[in-house]
């Protein structure tokens, strides 16, 4: 078996070995439901309609409104009237 001649720098050894490490960003698509037309990734139910391929799949979740915040101590979560 033939052995190398010279010792690879560690540069050189290393962007090798970098080759393969490269990231890729998802790839987003349109959302079938015609109504929606959001970006969703690609072979993945719509998170905005539930929709997947031609038919909803998964019931949308409600949006939340900036005041519905649950975890709140005010006085309708202890039953106390607001003097």
């Amino acid at each position: 078996m033939p052995n190398p001649k010279r010792k690879h720098t560690r540069s050189r050894r290393d962007s090798r070995r970098a080759q393969n490490w490269t990231l890729d960003l998802p790839s987003f698509v349109p959302c079938s439901n015609s109504s929606c037309g959001k970006m969703r990734p690609s072979h993945r139910v719509c998170p905005h309609c539930g929709f997947y391929g031609d038919r909803v799949v998964v019931a949308p979740k409600p949006a939340k409104k900036k005041g519905e915040e649950g975890g709140g101590a005010g006085p309708e979560a202890s039953g106390e009237e607001a003097s």
